[in-house]
């Protein structure tokens, strides 16, 4: 594995103490799951923290077993030589609040009831579950963060991180991401909940005793936020309108163009690893949040930060889409914050913060050397 961290495992940390939610409900006991990457420093300041989008995980880089054909999501920017280069930095990744790959949410088990929290669990926002990895971070003894990095919801949290934690966060890394979401961003998002929540085996959140799993529901969700992810071109250059193992139409409902194979795979083998609750929490964590209508002003949300901030976004981008980026770099070049741009040319939509790793790699490292020249000369 060239380059690679290697053998990982995923550790836990248990938040015994409440954290108030912004809702105002008081919750715990949460428990964490997270990956670190490479050796924290004797001073204990060359942490970054990169957090995963909608979906992820905290397995970013390197394999759980020799066996495993599939390295961690972010594993091409993460490691020896890369990006977030292992040999000088002290990487992190958590599992978001809410999530369902081992940091509490709702298929996890109430202590007061022994059962899956389901619909009970707190609906919660972007900040809740940065509060939640600050609390992670100061169990690690990290006294500050050299840089924050996410993309799309990743992205998002790490916007919060420095307006919640000025004097914590040094850096910012803000890829395909958004300050808030758009209507017709909101509106998907809705869609998808609400494929969720009409599938008859739903049952109000409380399947997980079940045999029969919200599966139907949680698919066609995960379809419709594919199509999100691709844009036209994307869509046309991987499938145009190619039929799928045949030469004619079948004249009948059944699959007939390699797109919808397509979709309907991603949805089947999504199933498999996400809970359909958690989607429903975390989507509506992301289309809450709202910077803007937060802090009465994008300016007044930016105007407490101390970070340096490295803002990127790719032209065919239509769900976050550029203009979203520049309303960011604006404001923070209004505010006379230090913040550095750059428009990627892509033909990927949305998906590109996850596949175009090179010109990715080549920004990042450039932005993180000067971030050490720049702590040298202070």
């Amino acid at each position: 594995m060239q380059n690679s961290v290697g053998i990982v495992e995923t550790k836990y940390y248990t938040i015994e103490d409440k954290i108030q939610f912004e809702s105002g409900i008081e919750f715990g006991p949460i428990t964490v799951a997270y990956e670190t990457y490479g050796q924290l420093n004797e001073t204990k300041d060359n942490a970054i923290l990169v957090i995963h989008a909608l979906t992820g995980d905290a397995h970013a880089a390197g394999k759980h077993s020799i066996d495993d054909k599939k390295s961690g999501w972010w594993d091409t920017l993460i490691g020896p030589d890369k990006a977030f280069d292992t040999n000088k930095y002290f990487v992190i990744c958590s599992n978001i609040l809410g999530g369902c790959s081992g940091t509490t949410g709702p298929s996890s088990i109430n202590p007061k009831t022994n059962k899956p929290y389901g619909t009970t669990f707190p609906v919660f926002t972007i900040e809740d579950t940065v509060k939640v990895m600050k609390k992670l971070l100061d169990n690690l003894e990290i006294k500050s963060l050299y840089s924050v990095a996410g993309g799309s919801m990743g992205g998002m949290q790490a916007m919060q991180f420095p307006i919640t934690y000025p004097d914590y966060v040094k850096s910012t890394i803000l890829i395909a991401t958004t300050s808030r979401l758009s209507p017709q961003a909101i509106a998907f998002n809705a869609i998808g909940r609400n494929s969720i929540i009409s599938d008859p085996d739903w049952n109000n959140g409380n399947y997980y005793d079940k045999e029969e799993k919200p599966n139907r529901g949680l698919s066609n969700a995960r379809m419709i936020g594919h199509v999100t992810y691709l844009c036209e071109e994307a869509m046309y250059n991987k499938f145009g309108r190619k039929l799928q193992d045949k030469n004619h139409y079948d004249f009948n409902f059944d699959i007939d163009f390699q797109v919808e194979s397509y979709l309907q795979h991603q949805g089947q083998i999504f199933v498999d690893r996400f809970d359909a609750n958690s989607y429903l929490y975390i989507t509506k964590a992301v289309d809450y949040f709202d910077l803007e209508d937060k802090y009465g002003s994008l300016n007044n949300a930016f105007s407490k930060t101390n970070a340096k901030f490295l803002v990127m976004s790719f032209d065919s981008d239509w769900l976050f889409p550029s203009s979203q980026s520049k309303e960011i770099v604006n404001t923070l070049m209004n505010l006379d914050k230090d913040v550095s741009y750059c428009e990627i040319k892509s033909p990927c939509g949305h998906d590109a913060f996850l596949l175009e790793y090179d010109v990715q790699d080549k920004i990042i490292k450039s932005f993180l050397n000067d971030h050490i020249k720049g702590e040298d000369n202070e």
